[in-house]
């Protein structure tokens, strides 16, 4: 299933090599750098346009070291820790009290106050209506390293969701935060290419410690191949997410480094809930029954991830323990269920009511694996007389937030990066949830949700977790395909200090470092 076609092929090459070369011209010839400078070119696999930090769903801001949040995910204990705050508390879950770092600066020498944190993050507010919803904040106030904050209901886990990258603190007084945000990060942006890469230098001053590197490059490139080749050739030391199928050959490469850890990720197929032969539960089963999970894994992924049945990580403590028998896979079940929908196979064609099945599924290249997984879906769905139509879009959130004209996405959602399952039930389910992409609105769902947001007690909200989990499960409101794990390939004689987080939040740290 992972064997390209010629033309498919012959394509890549083509687009890859005029990728790689683009990104070749645009880099300063060795022998312009000064000798001594200390630089990493990381090379990651979504690009962006724009890199203000409160709307940007790539989170470059944040993963290239300029921005940081409130609080940050400790990802060993799945607890939040603080970061620019020093601390915080609430007895009721809605009066909040944050005490502030009062050592920290902004790239251009401001210090970081009560009044500016509270001017950025009533930014956020106002730009968008995603962390208005997330963060249910009803009011403000500052007062020196001091903030206090009121949300609009009670709200246990309201401090977790500030580790949200789209929360980070800038200084809001600047005039072009699209182009060139300010924050307190470890590194400072010194210019920005759309669509193709940032230039950044160290901030001395930066409050934990100024970085042993001079500069940094932050490149993007949606192809993989590209990406690969990018590293082999010496162009770039760190890359984001190599193809799979080079694996083998860059760990062959003297020093070359390969890791790949298991993260908070989930691939899936969002049903769009409002169109018609979606709407039939059946019709969803009998999709779901079509997924060859394993055979994904093991030759697109090549083991480079896991099956998924629902959108936790099995090893979480609020993932469900689901019990799904063989019978229910496979063609043969989802035939079963397609006849309990009313359809019949007719001269090798799905038909119901004189008319056929067809779909039109959605699928994008910054992951690869997602055009892949949507292609051999498509071959598993012909067998059965389902025509699939497969659709390439560049910005899955934009399309699928903008338009219905669609039944099926393939889709990569992380579902617990703030160590809760709150976050991505809130997001994917609630009926204001901005990753809410398949329209659902299912009271008995947004219930178990509203429950749990006003839940504190940890093994109840582990309940809660469990419970809306099963029940996304059991009414397939959306499909669970594949956890994948997160491949980063580096040059192991010259990076020092790279860590392949689990949130896939922190890449450019302080602590990273040349040989």
């Amino acid at each position: 299933m992972n064997k390209k076609t010629p033309l498919l092929v012959l394509t890549s090459l083509v687009l890859s090599a005029g990728l790689l070369s683009a990104c070749g011209s645009s880099e300063t010839s060795p022998a312009a750098q000064p000798s001594n400078d200390k630089n990493v070119h990381f090379l990651y696999n979504f690009s962006t346009n724009s890199l203000d930090p409160h709307v940007d769903s790539s989170y470059v801001p944040l993963r290239a070291g300029i921005t940081e949040t409130l609080v940050r995910l400790d990802e060993e204990n799945l607890t939040v820790a603080p970061w620019l705050a020093e601390s915080w508390e609430s007895e009721d879950g809605q009066h909040w009290t944050i005490d502030l770092r009062d050592d920290v600066t902004f790239q251009n020498g401001k210090p970081m106050t009560g009044e500016s944190v509270k001017a950025s993050l009533e930014r956020a507010l106002t730009e968008s209506a995603a962390i208005q919803n997330a963060l249910k904040i009803d009011t403000i106030e500052a007062e020196g390293d001091k903030l206090e904050i009121t949300t609009t209901q009670p709200f246990p886990e309201f401090a977790s969701e500030l580790v949200n990258p789209n929360t980070a603190i800038i200084d809001v007084s600047e005039p072009d935060i699209v182009n060139k945000p300010i924050g307190t990060g470890p590194f400072k942006l010194t210019s920005f290419t759309p669509g193709s890469k940032l230039e950044l230098d160290r901030y001395d001053e930066y409050w934990d410690g100024a970085s042993p590197l001079d500069s940094v490059t932050f490149s993007f490139n949606e192809d993989a191949n590209a990406r690969t080749l990018a590293l082999q050739s010496g162009q770039v030391d760190i890359v984001y997410r190599p193809e799979v199928e080079s694996l083998e050959s860059l760990k062959a490469i003297d020093g070359m480094t390969v890791e790949s850890t298991s993260t908070f990720r989930v691939h899936q197929i969002t049903m769009n809930m409002q169109r018609d032969s979606i709407k039939d539960l059946n019709v969803r089963r009998a999709l779901d029954a079509l997924i060859d999970r394993k055979g994904i894994v093991d030759t697109i992924l090549l083991g480079y991830g896991e099956s998924a049945i629902g959108p936790f990580l099995p090893s979480l403590p609020f993932a469900p323990t689901y019990e799904k028998a063989a019978s229910q896979s496979g063609e043969e079940a989802a035939v079963h269920y397609l006849k309990e929908a009313g359809y019949t196979l007719q001269n090798g064609v799905m038909m119901k009511d004189g008319k056929p099945l067809q779909l039109t599924l959605l699928t994008y290249s910054a992951r690869a694996d997602l055009p892949l997984i949507a292609q051999v879906f498509q071959s598993d769905a012909k067998k059965i007389g389902i025509d699939v139509q497969i659709r390439q879009i560049d910005t899955p959130e934009d399309y699928m937030a903008s338009n219905r004209d669609w039944d099926i996405a393939t889709y990569s959602n992380l579902t617990a990066p703030r160590g809760d399952a709150g976050y991505y039930l809130n997001a994917t389910y609630h009926p204001k949830g901005a990753l809410n992409f398949s329209g659902s609105e299912d009271p008995e769902l947004t219930a178990i949700i509203d429950e749990l947001n006003l839940t504190v007690d940890p093994e109840k909200r582990a309940e809660l977790a469990e419970k809306a989990a099963n029940y996304v499960h059991d009414n397939v409101l959306n499909s669970f395909v594949l956890h994948p794990g997160t491949i980063v390939a580096y040059n192991g004689k010259k990076i020092k200090n790279w860590v392949t987080t689990r949130s896939e939040y922190y890449m450019i740290t302080n602590k990273l470092d040349v040989m």
